[in-house]
């Protein structure tokens, strides 16, 4: 893919949020060896991401939906509720079939996955620099066709984003103490949140509730 056009500031400064050390290494370096990006920040939670947003004014973030303390969709969604027009290219291990369609929806320029060679990441960011939208083969024809987000048998579906970002905590191990302080939500609206997934999900035990969200995390 051909490099984009010279910015009169220099390269199209590009900022990495994501936990995980080694990726953020093996990303930057590979962004850095182009003529046409720098990584100009690296985040690992929501609101050091903000942060470098407000300092750096990147033109373009690499997102995971798996952060320190909180989730990517939440950074899409506050970078819209600010007003902010930073594209953001989900970069994420969990396939696109449930997740993808709620990162676009939030706001997201592209959605790719960790799996692909790193010349498509280089490729996303360029496509979504150039105002495109970047997804798989699959994933347009489905926005094409106005298909749902998954299959209508699969319950979990049905979840709203902030319940199934509880259900995968859950999945994760953590208490609702915990998830409450991990979220900076009541404990009491985290239980709310527990009662409605168990009931949108057909489950009637904490138990059940702990079995369905491991083996949900281990599937995605």
């Amino acid at each position: 893919m051909n490099a984009l056009p010279p910015r009169f500031e220099g390269s199209y400064k590009v900022l990495i949020v994501d936990d995980h050390p080694i990726v953020c290494q093996g990303l930057q370096a590979i962004i850095d060896s182009q003529e046409d990006l720098s990584v100009c920040g690296v985040a690992e939670d929501v609101a050091g991401a903000l942060e470098v947003i407000h300092h750096e004014n990147p033109d373009i973030a690499i997102v995971d939906l798996n952060l320190k303390g909180g989730d990517g969709l939440e950074l899409i969604k506050a970078n819209q509720s600010q007003g902010r027009d930073l594209p953001i290219l989900v970069l994420s291990m969990h396939a696109e079939g449930l997740f993808a369609e709620r990162a676009l929806r939030a706001g997201a320029k592209g959605y790719l996955m960790k799996q692909e060679a790193s010349d498509k990441v280089i490729n996303a960011l360029r496509c979504i620099l150039r105002g495109e939208l970047f997804v798989s083969e699959t994933l347009r024809i489905r926005l094409e066709d106005g298909a749902k987000d998954h299959p209508k048998n699969d319950p979990v579906a049905g979840l709203s984003d902030r319940e199934l970002q509880v259900f995968r905590l859950i999945g994760l191990g953590q208490g609702t103490r915990k998830i409450a302080e991990s979220l900076h939500l009541s404990i009491k609206t985290i239980e709310s949140h527990r009662r409605n997934i168990k009931q949108k999900l057909g489950i009637r035990s904490a138990p059940e509730l702990i079995r369905h969200a491991v083996r949900f995390n281990e599937q995605n």
